[in-house]
């Protein structure tokens, strides 16, 4: 069967192994079993995207931690982050979201949290898998006397607001300020109007209409078109665009110009500088940023330190390195200041304190940033094979990085979550980037699609 955890969780095709009823069944028997070892009622958060799979996956799983002694608190409809924050806010031994992020509404996931709100070690989602794929977990059941029992968390969506609220600065103000919000038909569709609202902005609302099926669908943190074209239409300062499950965030300034986590990451790593908060003066981000990001770091004095690609890997080197911001030019942008895992709401509120602390237009901060031409080739592959041992793509790579020399770079890797090979090229040109990324996607294609 292979390993069920990647960089962020489980994921795979709902209704499908391992996206099934009988797997979430089994991963809320074996969180709870876990964290036996240190409460005998253990109580687990369940959080969901709008997917139509949600709900099945959802009453699987806290049917799987009552099976075991488990109480489940369900919270319907609520941000990954908002999740992690009820989790240190409300004494639980763990959290569960479920949701499969920027995917499609055909994939859906689980995402683990520790009752701290930080993700999981590898090592305790290895120990989840032993149980899981073990098949012992049948004769691990306690009596019926000691089954758990299933709850709603009542008033979670404003439990979550209320803390975002406090994120906020109080003496800065958004009355009046023009923001346009895509929540792509995801969990943020009701939390972030409601937030930015109520903090005075003067707001206008995309994509907040989920269905079920339409969550991320041309719209959202990848699919940002839309959000540009109402920015400069409405006259707004910024739009900011969220994914599905709401811990990503990609802005667009007042020109229309899309800003990725980088940039977002930059300007805000600059006004923490500014305002002496910038501990150890250190920024966290991943082998995929751009190099323009960590030219800029460069530039203004800023110590930076490349984790592996996944957010919970940046935040283990942060927590290492004693940094207070961090994240991945893919929107995941993490203020531990503030909370213990990415969160796309709480990062617009940041970006949005940095500009008027600065006072300055989105696209002034922007600029403190020269982006490299950068190109990403999605490869679907029907296996994962390591790359060195394929002789023709280690062949494109060389290639590709001797004409680079000094003016790129050139990243190969699988991806974790979906059966992807991610081919990344920057370079001095579009043009010449985009011909050397299509090289050795062509090379991938040949050696195992």
């Amino acid at each position: 069967m292979g390993r069920l955890f990647g960089t962020d969780g489980i994921r795979g095709v709902a209704n499908r192994y391992p996206m099934d009823g009988a797997t979430a069944f089994s991963v809320g028997q074996a969180v709870v079993h876990l964290m036996k070892e240190k409460a005998r009622t253990p109580r687990v958060i369940i959080g969901r995207d709008t997917r139509i799979s949600g709900p099945m996956l959802e009453h699987a799983l806290a049917a799987g931690i009552t099976s075991m002694g488990g109480d489940p608190l369900l919270t319907g409809v609520l941000p990954t982050p908002g999740v992690a924050r009820l989790c240190s806010s409300m004494a639980v031994d763990a959290g569960l979201v479920i949701s499969a992020s920027h995917n499609p509404y055909e994939d859906n996931g689980i995402k683990v949290f520790s009752g701290t709100g930080f993700k999981l070690s590898d090592t305790e989602e290895e120990a989840i898998e032993r149980l899981i794929l073990g098949g012992g977990l049948r004769e691990m059941v306690p009596p019926p006397a000691e089954m758990g029992r299933g709850t709603g968390v009542e008033d979670a969506l404003n439990i979550y607001v209320d803390f975002l609220k406090g994120c906020f600065p109080a003496h800065l103000s958004m009355k009046g300020m023009r923001i346009v919000l895509d929540t792509s038909n995801g969990a943020t569709f009701e939390a972030a109007p409601a937030l930015f609202s109520e903090l005075g902005a003067d707001v206008r609302v995309l994509h907040n209409r989920p269905d079920g099926t339409n969550i991320n669908l041309d719209c959202g943190s990848q699919y940002t078109e839309d959000l540009q074209r109402h920015v400069t239409q409405f006259g707004a300062a910024l739009g900011l665009a969220f994914d599905g499950d709401g811990d990503r965030l990609i802005a667009v300034d007042e020109a229309g110009r899309e800003l990725s986590g980088d940039r977002i990451m930059l300007i805000c790593a600059l006004d923490l500088k500014d305002l002496n908060r910038l501990k150890n003066n250190q920024v966290v981000s991943t082998v995929m940023s751009n190099l323009g990001f960590i030219s800029a770091c460069k530039a203004f004095g800023l110590k930076h330190h490349a984790s592996k690609v996944g957010d919970r890997y940046v935040m283990e080197d942060m927590r290492r390195l004693g940094a207070v911001i961090g994240g991945e030019d893919s929107g995941h942008l993490i203020f531990l200041e503030h909370h213990t895992t990415g969160d796309g709401i709480l990062a617009a509120l940041q970006l949005i304190a940095a500009m008027l602390r600065q006072g300055k237009s989105l696209s002034e901060l922007a600029d403190a940033m020269t982006v490299y031409p950068q190109v990403l080739i999605n490869v679907n592959v029907s296996w994962k094979p390591a790359l060195s041992t394929l002789p023709e793509v280690v062949q494109a790579i060389q290639e590709a990085e001797m004409a680079l020399g000094d003016e790129g770079r050139v990243l190969v890797r699988y991806s974790g979550t979906q059966d992807v090979c991610r081919v990344m090229v920057e370079g001095p040109t579009r043009q010449f980037t985009e011909m050397q990324c299509t090289r050795i996607a062509e090379a991938v294609k040949r050696a195992i699609q």
